[in-house]
C-alpha cells in the first residue's frame, strides 16, 4: 500500500505525535517515580519510545522533567536516536527531490 504525498505526511505527523507524547509522559511517570522510591521506567523502553518517533517528547521532557540530563550514557543514546532520525529524514528528502525531476 503506497500512500499518497499528503496522507504520509499527516501519517508520519500522527506516529511522531503520539510517539512523542507517550515519551513526554513516560519520563514524567518516571521521574516520579525516581522521587518517590518506586519502580522505574526501564532505560530500554524509553529508547525505544524516542526510535519510534518520540524523541522530541523525550528531549522536551528531559527539560520540563529535569530528568535523564545528568546521565551521560542516556544523553549519548539519545542524541544518537536524535541523529539517526535526522539523518534518514534527509535521506528520504533527498530522494523524493530526485524523484521530482
Amino acid at each position: 500500500m503506497i500512500l499518497e504525498p499528503e496522507n504520509f505526511w499527516t501519517a508520519v505527523a500522527g506516529v511522531y505525535g503520539i510517539a512523542s507524547l507517550a515519551s513526554f509522559t513516560a519520563f514524567g511517570i518516571d521521574k516520579r517515580a525516581a522521587e518517590h522510591g518506586r519502580r522505574r521506567i526501564p532505560e530500554r523502553v524509553l529508547h525505544g519510545l524516542e526510535l519510534a518517533g518520540g524523541w522530541p517528547g523525550a528531549l522536551l521532557g528531559m527539560a520540563v522533567w529535569k530528568h535523564k540530563r545528568r546521565k551521560a550514557s542516556y544523553v549519548v543514546v539519545t542524541a544518537l536516536i536524535v541523529i539517526v532520525h535526522l539523518a534518514a529524514w534527509a535521506w528520504l528528502m533527498g530522494l523524493f527531490d530526485r524523484g521530482a525531476d
